[in-house]
């Protein structure tokens, strides 16, 4: 977790730092309705290497997004779910989703 120091001045631009990126996003979509595994989220994204998903879901663990839990079996498995905090991002997903929806209708009627 990042200090109050570090973080930007503008709230916006403190959201847009945690999940501004298009993969992080998505991984908190498919994240809302419970845990994961690693290879269901990388087959629900869809088109996210398996280097970049690693990297995106390391960097929002780091900042307190999601929870990662490792069971010691052969072969590991491990599960993501979203943190408290992370749940607390559900109001701008669904917001998100709204205006996506509206916009698609929009264009439809083009």
């Amino acid at each position: 977790m990042q200090t109050v120091k570090e973080l930007p001045a503008c709230p916006v631009e403190t959201t847009l730092m945690l999940i501004g990126d298009k993969w992080k996003v998505l991984i908190l979509r498919d994240l809302l309705p419970g845990t994961k595994r690693f290879g269901e989220l990388k087959k629900s994204i869809g088109s996210v290497s398996q280097k970049v998903l690693t990297a995106q879901l390391r960097d929002m663990e780091a900042k307190g997004l999601i929870n990662r839990k490792v069971y010691a079996e052969v072969p590991p498995r491990v599960e993501y779910s979203l943190t408290d905090l992370g749940k607390s991002l559900k109001p701008i997903l669904d917001a998100m989703r709204t205006w996506g929806e509206g916009y698609q209708e929009h264009c439809r009627q083009k």
